[in-house]
């Protein structure tokens, strides 16, 4: 089998247009889709495990740093898992599935685009990122960014 190709500057069908929102569970307190639970499943975790800009942080201080989460962008359906091997398409590049659902659930579209957008690095090496932000219509947001790539990190 091949290795897999990079993007050709185009995304998956998902990514063309924004989700549409959805409602919460409960009003004024939207259920989050935690980022990082099928890594934390399979036994990985710590520092040991982190993105190089996270572990030299320490347990300690990574957790110290998440607090809160910045304002909700917009609500939506999120994957939860969101990394490019989740992501199938057919040969020609176009998009054909969505697997490893089980995260799925309705939190801030940052949580999704930030983890997708990063898992383009691990997958393919540096430079894509900002295709995806293009290719879903919205320009880096690196507060959110930041935010929930250190909570995929501990998750």
């Amino acid at each position: 089998m091949p290795p897999p190709r990079p993007p050709s500057g185009r995304a998956c069908a998902c990514c063309t247009t924004p989700h549409p929102p959805t409602p919460a569970r409960t009003p004024g307190a939207p259920r989050t889709a935690p980022p990082g639970r099928a890594r934390r499943a399979a036994g990985d975790g710590g520092p040991e495990r982190w993105s190089d800009e996270h572990a030299r942080l320490g347990a300690d201080e990574a957790y110290a740093r998440i607090g809160d989460p910045p304002p909700v962008d917009r609500l939506v359906v999120c994957h939860g898992d969101a990394c490019v091997p989740n992501t199938l398409l057919h040969d020609d590049g176009t998009f054909a599935a969505h697997v490893d659902l089980g995260s799925l659930g309705v939190a801030d579209r940052w949580a999704d685009l930030a983890v997708a957008a990063w898992s383009t690095e691990w997958n393919y090496g540096p430079g894509y990122d900002g295709i995806v932000y293009a290719a879903y219509g919205v320009a880096p947001d690196p507060e959110r960014i930041a935010y929930y790539r250190l909570l995929w990190d501990l998750g």
